[in-house]
């Protein structure tokens, strides 16, 4: 779907949630093939299954279906007698691919997440760096304080003052977080939790989906890492969209009542999609899309009520979208930057998805439960994720690393950070792994 039919929906999302009648539209839809009998099932159970739920579910999903998904879905609407919808999203269409700005993209101004004042002191990315956090820019790179300029970005360049080198008062400071339960969640059982790693490699030819070269050793060395920090690690490999729902749902209906944790990890191709608090979505092999923001749902309080108030974590390497970043010109270039022979491909996308929704007052209600959840993307929104075809993903390679040399000393979030600025780094093309944090607490893993 052209970004114009986009934008189109999510302005109209608002009124087809409230008028649309769904009953009659799902024998249209499948006629005119929008949408697989499965997906159909999908859609009906969005929710709490209500016409205005599954309405919902409809416009979000239908932006996925393709370049002709609009018009296709104004003649269903047409042929189920709700000439008034259809009418007025022909009208609307017509109207905005003659006033560009219409569908204009925003323009964002500039977040600073960190430290306010710099001071220029060499620091090594690999050593730990509790308390203070490296800033970072999001946004135009016109539109950056002088003070942030990308050189101060990479790990070549002045950071931040002095922020510990694991000497003996760090390790006491890790120790208080430790040991205080209202500060940091407690995983002292043995099993800690249930580790499910789904790993999508080889894909339908109807999908249009490249095979995911390099993805068993990502799968590999993921397995080992949550083994030893004491994980029952469940791999399922080459699922359809439908087979990784029922595989999550069955994660989610365990009993965890013994455990501390949970985690989930997806390796697979991925894309942009329309959400209310988590973005993108995972191919499973059939081609169909699951949004982060549904696998996330289904360890909420209903559907996992054995995990409540412990943590979550999802780890998601697969493509936000299919932008390359080119990154900026930069003093220096480190030796891995430039690794020869190395054969990097995306995890691409053959979908994306401008920013903004436009329904906020009417989604409201619908919003998850976020509370004890982490999630981490191995790229930022809209852009792909590499992965080299012999050695694996940067994002679970560098995990990998990180979590071998400090995941005994070091919470989640440091670890990730340090990740994060280890992989933005790397090769020619540019990638930016991120996360959404909604933990309570610190989570010092069990070593």
């Amino acid at each position: 779907m052209d970004e114009a039919d986009r934008q189109l929906l999510r302005r109209c999302r608002v009124r087809l949630v409230g008028e649309l009648q769904v009953d009659p539209l799902w024998d249209a839809l499948l006629t005119r093939e929008l949408f697989t009998p499965d997906m159909i099932e999908d859609i009906q159970r969005a929710g709490s299954g209500s016409r205005r739920d599954q309405a919902r579910q409809l416009i979000i999903d239908l932006e996925t279906r393709g370049s002709q998904a609009l018009p296709l879905f104004i003649s269903c609407l047409e042929d189920t007698g709700q000439d008034t919808l259809a009418s007025f999203l022909r009208t609307s269409s017509h109207a905005a691919k003659w006033n560009p700005e219409a569908v204009r993209t925003l323009n964002l101004m500039p977040v600073v997440l960190g430290p306010e004042l710099l001071r220029e002191v060499k620091q090594d990315p690999l050593k730990p760096t509790p308390g203070k956090l490296t800033p970072v820019v999001v946004g135009p790179e016109e539109l950056w304080p002088a003070k942030l300029r990308p050189e101060v970005l990479r790990p070549e360049a002045p950071r931040p003052g002095d922020i510990g080198s694991g000497g003996f008062s760090d390790v006491r400071a890790q120790e208080r977080w430790r040991g205080n339960a209202n500060l940091a969640y407690v995983l002292d059982a043995d099993p800690c939790g249930h580790c499910l790693i789904i790993n999508n490699v080889n894909f339908c030819l109807e999908s249009g989906l490249s095979t995911r070269t390099g993805s068993n050793i990502d799968c590999e060395k993921l397995q080992r890492r949550f083994r030893l920090l004491h994980f029952v690690v469940d791999v399922k490999g080459d699922l359809t969209a439908k087979q990784m729902v029922q595989a999550l749902t069955e994660l989610a209906r365990r009993d965890h009542g013994a455990l501390d944790c949970c985690v989930v990890v997806i390796l697979s191709h991925g894309c942009q999609a329309s959400h209310l608090q988590l973005p993108g979505a995972v191919y499973g092999t059939d081609g169909c899309p699951v949004s982060v923001e549904r696998i996330v749902n289904i360890f909420n309080g209903t559907g996992c009520p054995s995990l409540g108030g412990k943590p979550k974590l999802f780890f998601i390497q697969a493509c936000g979208g299919d932008q390359k970043d080119y990154g900026f010109e930069v003093v220096s270039t480190s030796p891995e930057d430039r690794t020869p022979g190395s054969d990097s491909e995306p995890d691409a996308a053959p979908f994306q998805e401008g920013p903004g929704a436009f329904d906020q007052p009417d989604a409201v209600s619908t919003l998850p439960t976020a509370s004890d959840i982490f999630v981490s993307y191995s790229t930022f929104p809209g852009f792909v994720s590499w992965r080299d075809t012999k050695s694996g993903s940067w994002y679970v390679e560098t995990l990998d690393g990180v979590f071998e040399q400090w995941a005994h000393s070091e919470d989640l979030q440091t670890l990730l950070l340090r990740v994060a600025n280890a992989v933005s780094v790397k090769g020619i093309y540019k990638q930016s792994p991120g996360c959404l944090n909604f933990l309570r607490k610190k989570l010092f893993f069990k070593t």
